[in-house]
């Protein structure tokens, strides 16, 4: 056997000494074992784990408390902590080196708790990403996300080729490469913390960043397995056979094997209850063969665990019971320690002994970076995102952290790179995840632009024939009823139905923390306090079957959070509009019989940081007796709508509602035209813009059709308000846009007398109880948040 070592050993002919004491030393006696020299439990390998660990988390904790003032992150705190306890500075003492590398033992114990508790971390991660997201993604996600990868992939390649020497050693080349290939990677794990530690993951910003992230992580992974590929093609051929080989084979065990399994599994929990623990363990120990697997076929068992992770399904009752069980223990505990042990293998000192390595290093770190920076902040800018917002998702598109960190450690450990690029490395990935949250901070407002859209959510810009998704926020019973009708009155069909999004909003009594439950419609019964709304939006479905589809929700939440839940639902679930209830109810006569300062809070809230455009619903009880679809009589086949119309996007957006309206035959659109004297002299775009949304209805014919146009010469407000008043009575429906903060010839000196300055002036006059009217009102806001600009501040379309 002497002299023929095989060929793919890392190390080549080199020799491995490895010492194994038998039997393994594992408990002590404690201190007492040996009173006069109580370091001898330091022999055992588990209080030394235990010893280890405590003063990890010390140091950790420590450094934390002075760096999070800062604005500096954990993960940066606990590198930092591990360059304190590396051989830079507490490495040198004896003390502290008997505690963190004795003799006997050295790291390996610790080491070895670390990388399995990143590895089980690694597999949570993979739970939770849904490769689906790569293939539904939009397309700028989809080129942000390639291009975050291949853009400092090929200027590292050219640094490469420019600092080629000749004569270059194979490891030299293998080394730059793989700084090159490290450098170049989008991890989603670490874009997702960061995101969830600045509170923007909800975010349209985040879900662009996450989106994107999904692309670039498998953009590399593919890319990394063609790597090894060819690594092992250079050894020698039947390697590299074996190696494709047996990943292929486990791809194909993962995807058409236990993901069925794990299918059966879920199939086989009743719904509504969890999991059985037995199969939690069978879905770990299968996750821990897939590293053994993958090592056994010179692969990092880190690979296997995270793909494995790839193929279990996410979401209740598996996916959600397994990040549940382990994802705090795991993030609390062992990230930790994976983190300040990887980062203890650093040493700065040695970086001055080989300053060709250093300064190559340096360059490639700070050109991939600047490439990455540049390919994802011209794409999100072309994409009409404002500056700032773009230099936030740019930057964090080009974060660092534990994953470049794990890749890094393990070549270090393999001989791929030496200790000097190691350190060089463990330096930029600290200063990246120190610096990337505080400008992130600065760039971006987490709490004023969590819901800044940059696509066009409203009614006015939806595609034709495409669905109309609406979210209706229902707080108290009448709003049931109202909310139906209106609905109603929206005319889905077949080429363009209705999507509904029903939100029951609760407040929070008697509860420690928030709930948010989504309903499903083959349960035989559900709650009684949401029994009756449950079922009356599921009976609107049924009427209109194929027209209508129906999601029922409910959150139990803090009048102060309520705006969060319908926000982010809003945002989850992409809607293009959202109906609110007025929060005054009137009685029989006319008369206010109740007034809720709850919902009044909350459409305040709501309507300044909406990601689609609102309608207030101001409900006199008209609606109930008029717009029902299924209790039309032929004798009362037709029912009348008003639309005011000044100018302006929200009295367009409102415009755009009553078309769609007044497409059933049942309904009589009339569009009263606020004109200002002498405005026939001024012509800019938001003229034009009006012009040309009006001139379909001006077309029609009066007498003839269901639509009416009539135009009234407006002087100053109080010759509109005795307008208003004069036609209030005459509609079963007033439909107005709110126009805040927008000065109008038209309504000019009124804004002092506004009541509701949230409905707009003329929402307030038509929702006045002073107005002898019964016609319902619904006031429109289109969406708020276009291209990041608040449209409260700019009246541009």
């Amino acid at each position: 056997m002497e002299g023929t070592l095989p060929q793919d050993l890392p190390y080549g002919n080199k020799t491995v000494k490895v010492c194994i004491i038998l039997p393994p030393k594992i408990n002590s006696a404690g201190i007492w074992e040996d009173v006069a020299s109580p370091s001898v439990i330091l022999k055992y390998s588990l209080p030394l784990l235990e010893l280890q660990m405590l003063l990890i988390f010390f140091v950790t904790q420590v450094v934390f408390s002075f760096l999070k003032h800062l604005g500096i992150p954990l993960f940066a705190s606990q590198m930092v902590a591990g360059m304190i306890l590396g051989p830079a500075m507490l490495g040198k003492i004896d003390a502290f080196k008997a505690i963190l590398a004795p003799p006997d033992f050295g790291i390996e114990i610790i080491d070895t708790t670390a990388i399995f508790g990143f590895a089980i971390f690694l597999f949570l991660m993979g739970v939770k990403m849904d490769v689906r997201v790569a293939f539904k993604t939009t397309r700028s996600s989809i080129v942000i996300g390639i291009l975050s990868f291949l853009s400092p992939f090929m200027v590292g390649i050219l640094v490469h080729k420019a600092f080629k020497e000749p004569n270059q050693p194979k490891e030299i080349k293998l080394e730059r490469l793989t700084e090159t290939l490290v450098q170049s990677l989008t991890s989603l794990s670490v874009i997702a913390c960061l995101l969830s530690e600045l509170k923007i993951l909800n975010s349209e910003l985040g879900r662009l960043a996450l989106s994107s992230a999904v692309v670039g992580d498998l953009s590399g992974l593919i890319l990394m397995v063609f790597a090894a590929y060819y690594k092992y093609s250079t050894i020698s051929n039947s390697t590299a056979l074996v190696y494709a080989a047996a990943m292929v084979s486990f791809t194909v065990v993962l995807v058409f094997g236990l993901r069925p399994l794990m299918f059966r599994m879920i199939r086989e929990t009743p719904e509504g209850m969890p999991i059985k623990e037995v199969y939690i363990f069978t879905v770990m120990l299968l996750a821990l063969g897939s590293c053994i697997y993958t090592h056994w076929f010179y692969q990092s068992p880190l690979f296997g665990a995270f793909l494995f992770g790839l193929v279990v399904p996410d979401g209740p009752p598996l996916g959600s019971a397994l990040v549940d069980k382990f994802e705090c223990f795991v993030s609390g505990v062992f990230l930790p320690l994976y983190v300040t042990t990887a980062t203890m293998r650093a040493d700065p000192g040695k970086m001055f002994s080989d300053p060709t390595r250093v300064r190559y290093s340096a360059i490639v770190a700070v050109m991939t970076f600047l490439a990455k920076f540049i390919a994802c902040l011209i794409p999100s800018f072309w994409n009409k995102m404002p500056l700032n917002d773009s230099l936030a998702f740019a930057l964090v598109m080009t974060s660092k952290g534990i994953v470049e960190l794990s890749y890094f450690s393990s070549s270090k450990d393999n001989k791929v790179i030496a200790e000097s690029t190691f350190s060089v490395m463990s330096i930029g990935i600290l200063l990246n995840s120190a610096i990337v949250p505080i400008l992130v901070k600065y760039l971006y407002d987490s709490i004023s632009r969590k819901y800044a859209g940059y696509q066009r959510r409203d009614i006015m810009h939806l595609k034709p024939n495409a669905e109309l998704k609406i979210l209706a926020c229902v707080r108290r019973p009448e709003n049931v009823a109202a909310f139906i009708d209106l609905l109603n009155a929206t005319c889905p069909t077949k080429e363009s139905p209705n999507v509904i999004y029903v939100l029951h909003l609760i407040e929070l009594i008697g509860r420690a923390s928030p709930v948010f439950i989504a309903h499903q419609k083959q349960a035989n019964r559900v709650a009684s306090s949401f029994e009756n709304f449950i079922l009356a939006f599921n009976q609107y479905e049924q009427n209109n079957c194929g027209l209508v589809t129906v999601n029922a929700f409910t959150a139990i939440s803090p009048p102060n959070l309520m705006h969060e839940d319908i926000c982010t639902m809003a945002l989850d679930k992409q809607t293009s509009f959202m109906l609110l209830p007025f929060h005054r109810k009137w009685s029989i006569d006319g008369s206010v019989e109740a007034e809720d300062n709850v919902i009044r809070n909350l459409n305040c809230s709501v309507l300044e940081r909406s990601p689609c455009s609102i309608g207030i619903l101001v409900d006199r009880g008209c609606l109930d007796r008029r717009i029902t679809r299924t209790s039309l009589k032929p004798s009362r086949s037709s029912y009348s709508i008003g639309m005011i119309f000044l100018g302006g996007k929200d009295d367009r957006e409102a415009l755009t509602l009553a078309k769609r309206m007044a497409k059933d035959t049942r309904v009589n659109l009339t569009v009263i035209h606020l004109v200002a004297e002498n405005s026939t002299n001024v012509i800019d775009w938001d003229t034009m813009l009006n012009a040309e949304d009006l001139k379909d209805i001006k077309q029609s014919e009066v007498g003839k059709g269901n639509t009416m146009y009539i135009e009234e010469v407006v002087k100053d407000g109080p010759q509109a308000v005795r307008i208003v008043r004069s036609i209030a009575d005459d509609y079963d429906l007033i439909i107005v846009g709110r126009r805040f903060g927008v000065d109008y010839v038209q309504t000019s000196g009124l804004s002092e007398w506004s009541e509701f300055p949230e409905l707009g002036i003329v929402g307030d006059l038509l929702a006045s109880t002073d107005l002898d009217s019964r016609a319902s009102v619904l006031i429109v806001q289109q969406q708020q948040y276009v291209d990041g600009h608040p449209s409260t501040f700019k009246d541009k379309s």
